[in-house]
């Protein structure tokens, strides 16, 4: 190769490294037009807002701005229309369902992961109702025993009853989502990516995964990263502060969520980030401090 070509050769190459390395690998580029960009849709769990009814909870929530309820799934088939009715003229929409169900999916008992899917049938049903993107779940805990071991065989199996309660959950309009915990909590699934891997290999409109900010802040190396992992298969956020699992900007300059917030709009994420956390302070400062915080982290990102 003489120099003429080999200079040109070595510039082509430069100019491919020189591209942004989520274009080589299929995710989408950044989009730095603001009208284009989603917006921050927070939503909060039951027990977040201040106040003595569901009414008066709503109403705090309105006029922050908070657009979405996360009710708890225990018991949800018996409060379709008391949620229906208190939802009712307000700019506030279920978004996911926290867990509520009996049992789990990897107990080596068999009466025990039919509980789990028969319960998680009968909230799969009621979110579908609601309108809810989804029913949060969780394979297992360290607590359930006796578990399946974790091995291959264990993921087939998983992938197998997956797909079963996705197709449940399609034909409700709605979604099973998969939790990852982190270690301390959880024998299985643990990082983004790998419950994302599942909603690829189990292959249905009625499965997707959830990023949880406290629990990425243990498992994951980049918030940034985590969110490009679940890609297509994001159905739903969860957010604490990240010292303490409480609101979120109590623990101070470590609540800093502008980096998964850049990987939520890299890919075009449009659902909800859901308040899952404690309160260490008066929860009617502590809570539009927090809301403002992160709106601002938004805008930043």
């Amino acid at each position: 190769m003489n120099r003429k070509n080999f200079l040109k050769a070595t510039l082509v190459g430069a100019a491919a490294v020189a591209l942004p390395s989520t274009k080589l690998f299929g995710v989408p580029a950044p989009q730095n037009n603001k009208k284009n960009s989603p917006k921050l849709k927070l939503s909060f769990q039951e027990g977040i807002a201040p106040g003595e009814t569901l009414t008066e909870r709503l109403d705090f929530m309105e006029k922050l701005g908070v657009v979405g309820l996360e009710p708890w799934g225990n018991g949800l088939s018996g409060r379709v229309n008391e949620i229906q009715q208190e939802l009712r003229g307000r700019n506030i929409k279920v978004s996911a369902i926290c867990a509520g169900f009996n049992g789990f999916i990897l107990a080596e008992d068999p009466n025990v992961r039919a509980e789990c899917i028969n319960s998680m049938q009968d909230i799969l049903a009621a979110a579908g109702e609601l309108g809810s993107v989804g029913v949060v779940f969780v394979p297992g805990f360290n607590g359930q025993q006796p578990a399946l071991a974790h091995t291959l065989e264990t993921r087939k199996f998983l992938v197998e009853q997956m797909q079963e309660l996705a197709a449940f959950a399609a034909k409700h309009n709605t979604s099973v989502i998969l939790e990852p915990l982190n270690r301390g909590e959880a024998f299985y699934l643990r990082q983004v990516a790998d419950a994302a891997s599942l909603c690829r290999d189990i292959n249905s409109p009625g499965i997707g995964c959830l990023g949880d900010f406290w629990h990425m802040t243990i498992e994951e190396t980049s918030d940034w990263g985590a969110f490009l992992s679940g890609g297509e298969y994001l159905k739903h956020v969860h957010i604490a502060s990240r010292g303490t699992r409480n609101t979120p900007g109590e623990d101070g300059d470590v609540d800093n969520y502008i980096d998964g917030f850049k990987g939520l709009k890299q890919i075009g994420y449009d659902g909800y980030v859901s308040y899952e956390c404690g309160t260490k302070g008066d929860k009617k400062i502590a809570i539009p401090a927090s809301v403002k915080l992160l709106n601002d982290q938004w805008e930043k990102a």
